[in-house]
């Protein structure tokens, strides 16, 4: 017969672990080491070494100096009276008016190009955007002699205008409103393509799904969502245009109440009424500042 089997010794007893406490004792160390953490992130504050400091102090004087100077050398008790003469006014009347027009004109333009150049795909389309931002580095006269030579008289495209139409664009107020579209649609376009390309396309697919067309899609959903880039980009191209000056006197010339518009109306009074020109100087500062405070936000949320 088989022997039964002996009995398997008791283990002994496992000591209970204690309970993780809870309730309003329980010390919760998730902030804390999330605030260690983003405090081992943050960048210790420093002193600015000196070889660092001399120079950035230099080139900020180098920057303020001028602008200081013209400030100081403002004429304030005769500026009420220089701004109101007759031919300051002719200058800021016609470069509000063109620089206005040329920034519509961009947006008329320049928003379905960065449309094209952000949202579609096809061959060249690095060397497209290349060109389209050469204006920002051509020298402004070289861009007024390109629009010579396409729309002059004798120009590529100017001289059919000038036989089928009778139409010339030289030395006029529209040729004004091109010089200043030319130099000035760029910003637009790097603005808008930016944007273009931050925004999610989906929800131009979704809306796409949903039955709309493409062009549908792109009134309805893409332009409120590129709304803010779309006018960060038109006060730039407007800014850029109030202050264009070579390309203008190249292509329209520099015609008191035609085609003078304030940079020129600063460059002919410099030679004969040196406190007129300051006065024009200006106005072209405070439009700019003002410029500058209106994109402060953007650039503030976008770093």
């Amino acid at each position: 017969m088989r022997k039964p089997a002996a009995p398997e010794p008791a283990q002994p007893a496992q000591p209970a672990q204690p309970a993780e406490p809870t309730g309003s004792g329980a010390v919760d160390a998730g902030p804390v080491e999330d605030g260690a953490r983003r405090a081992r992130r943050r960048p210790a504050a420093r002193t600015v070494p000196v070889p660092l400091l001399v120079p950035a102090l230099v080139g900020l004087a180098f920057l303020l100096l001028p602008l200081v100077a013209l400030l100081v050398r403002a004429p304030w008790r005769t500026l009420p009276e220089q701004l109101t003469s007759p031919e300051v006014w002719q200058a800021l009347r016609l470069s509000l008016v063109c620089a206005t027009s040329a920034t519509a004109l961009s947006l008329v333009v320049g928003v379905p190009l960065a449309w094209l150049l952000a949202r579609t795909e096809f061959p060249g389309r690095g060397f497209l955007r290349a060109l389209v931002t050469l204006p920002l580095v051509l020298p402004p006269v070289v861009g007024g002699v390109a629009l010579l030579l396409a729309f002059g008289r004798n120009g590529v495209v100017g001289q059919w205008l000038d036989a089928w139409f009778g139409i010339t664009l030289p030395f006029t107020m529209t040729g004004v409103i091109l010089a200043e579209t030319f130099v000035a649609m760029p910003f637009l376009v790097i603005s808008v393509e930016g944007t273009l390309r931050a925004a999610d396309p989906r929800f131009e697919e979704a809306a796409a799904t949903l039955g709309a067309s493409r062009f549908t899609a792109f009134r309805r959903v893409t332009l409120p969502l590129i709304a803010p880039g779309i006018a960060a980009g038109a006060v730039l191209a407007w800014a850029r245009a109030l202050g264009e000056f070579g390309a203008t006197i190249t292509f329209a010339g520099n015609f008191p109440g035609r085609t003078q518009t304030m940079p020129l109306a600063v460059y002919l009074a410099l030679q004969n009424d040196p406190a007129a020109a300051i006065a024009l100087s200006l106005v072209l500062l405070a439009v700019s500042i003002a410029v500058l405070a209106g994109l402060r936000d953007r650039w503030m949320r976008a770093s």
